[in-house]
């Protein structure tokens, strides 16, 4: 069992940021591929980050892309999300989540029945 749980969340102004933390308890968290996943009222949950076991892949969605930086430490097993550039559309309560198992090449784990483990999730709300 991996236990997770999030905190950073907040309401902040449109451009403006926001860091996300996630930290684990539990099993190693070294050999859990992580990911950031949102889902904002009436809709569905969406991907928005991953991050490789090892640290050395990380892959976004597009609506995300150069704007949000996922990131982990190992030692501390937390794994960030730094939000720069926040849009009203960011609004959305933000979930991570850990995959035990591992992925290569360019695919990477996108999709919720992809992970094994969740958080309860923090809320982000950007203000315009």
């Amino acid at each position: 069992q991996v236990q997770l749980v999030e905190s950073g969340g907040g309401l902040v102004q449109a451009g403006g940021s926001l860091r996300l933390s996630c930290a684990a308890s539990g099993r190693t968290f070294s050999g859990y591929s992580m990911g950031w996943f949102r889902q904002a009222p009436g809709k569905e949950r969406e991907f928005v980050a991953a991050i490789h076991w090892s640290g050395s892949s990380t892959s976004y969605a597009d609506s995300v892309k150069g704007r949000f930086t996922i990131s982990r430490d190992n030692a501390k097993n937390t794994v960030y999300l730094q939000m720069n550039s926040l849009k009203p559309e960011d609004t959305a309560v933000y979930c991570c989540a850990a995959r035990g198992a591992s992925y290569s090449g360019p695919y990477y784990p996108h999709l919720s029945t992809e992970y094994d483990y969740w958080g309860q999730g923090t809320q982000v709300t950007v203000s315009s």
